[in-house]
């Protein structure tokens, strides 16, 4: 007979107990989301279902903030609810549900990674479709893919670079230990170089900002360098002779310099006044070089060389009549009056061009522009 002090104690411990594991399976095992969820829903579209299983973990940010639903199949692949916990702590809706794995056994759970922390926010009934979710690549594609990428490698030419390997790492423990201590020494100076580096990288931007403003620009001059890379190979002859008659033209300048000395100067002053003479009557002379040419090969054949000369004389005169127009203020002495006398500067043939008289003067030279 169970005395009645004992019999409460047994009620109230099992009282106890019954509250306690209540809490540990609520608190703890999630059982309570057995009779519905804890917080609020929201479904998350994948492809395949990528390992994750039911009361798998669902973690914002490193933390854990609910649990996975029921998994169902759709059309497009398996929807999974997630039964977020009403903790007061809001997800954005902008976010990202990928499956990853806890460790390399696997332990998958579903991670919430967010692409803004501001709103609107994650509530009941929301949805993350399909092009916002991923799931890590399956064991067995992953272990195809190393094994394909094993079986590609030529055993041979494997085989060759570990024999060349350890020829070129033979003997050379020296070299590797000065390698590495410059290598520690390298990086010290990168560790006290470290503000100035940040500074490179964060103004690097506007460098590059500009690059890519300009690149039309560089593209361009790239394109007339390579032009100009081609037209220096093809005339790399020319260039080569150029150079070769270099030396040669150089000394003789020198000569030219050493003899004429100061006189020089003097040289080129008095060619300033030809070369404004020839500025004036640049036509006429540019007429000249073109039929000098012509009248040099008539030449030849008035005197071929065989002791013989072939000309013939024409007497035209007065055919056409000499030009008189614009001599009219000239004074004409007969030939015996040798007395000084003022030349008349403003004496000249004003007959126009075209006419039959004999037109003469620099004004009407040939090639000359009309004025």
């Amino acid at each position: 007979m169970i005395a009645r002090k004992v019999r409460v104690q047994i009620i109230v411990f099992a009282l106890i107990a019954v509250v306690g594991v209540t809490y540990v399976g609520g608190r703890y095992a999630g059982l309570d989301r057995l009779f519905g969820p804890r917080g609020y829903v929201v479904t998350a579209q994948f492809t395949d279902s990528g390992g994750i299983f039911t009361n798998a973990e669902v973690t914002y940010r490193g933390l854990t903030v609910g649990r996975v639903g029921p998994l169902r199949l759709s059309k497009s692949g398996v929807d999974v609810e997630l039964d977020i916990d009403s903790t007061g702590t809001r997800i954005p809706a902008d976010t990202d549900a990928v499956v990853a794995n806890r460790s390399g056994v696997g332990e998958q759970y579903v991670d919430l990674r967010p692409r803004t922390a501001a709103g609107p926010y994650l509530r009941n009934g929301s949805v993350i479709h399909s092009d916002r979710t991923s799931i890590p690549l399956p064991p067995e594609d992953l272990l195809s893919h190393l094994d394909r990428t094993v079986t590609s490698v030529p055993t041979e030419s494997l085989r060759t670079v570990v024999d060349e390997l350890g020829t070129a790492f033979t003997n050379t423990r020296t070299q590797l230990a000065t390698l590495l201590d410059s290598s520690s020494s390298y990086t010290e100076e990168a560790v006290d170089q470290l503000p100035q580096t940040r500074d490179l990288i964060a103004n690097s931007r506007t460098v590059l900002d500009t690059q890519r403003a300009q690149s039309r620009d560089i593209e361009s001059f790239s394109h007339d360098m390579r032009l100009l890379a081609e037209q220096l190979k093809t005339s790399d002859p020319d260039y080569r002779r150029v150079i070769a008659a270099a030396p040669g033209a150089a000394q003789q300048i020198s000569d030219l310099l050493r003899e004429s000395g100061p006189n020089l100067g003097v040289l080129f002053a008095n060619l300033l006044t030809v070369a404004n003479v020839y500025k004036v009557r640049l036509a006429g002379v540019e007429e000249t070089l073109v039929v000098y040419p012509v009248v040099t090969a008539g030449a030849k054949t008035v005197a071929p060389g065989d002791g013989t000369a072939h000309f013939g004389m024409v007497l035209n005169s007065f055919d056409p009549y000499a030009c008189v127009h614009g001599y009219e203020q000239t004074h004409q002495r007969t030939g015996t009056d040798t007395a000084p006398a003022p030349a008349n500067n403003l004496a000249y043939c004003a007959e126009p061009p075209g006419s039959p008289t004999d037109v003469r003067g620099a004004q009407n030279s040939p090639g000359r522009p009309p004025h």
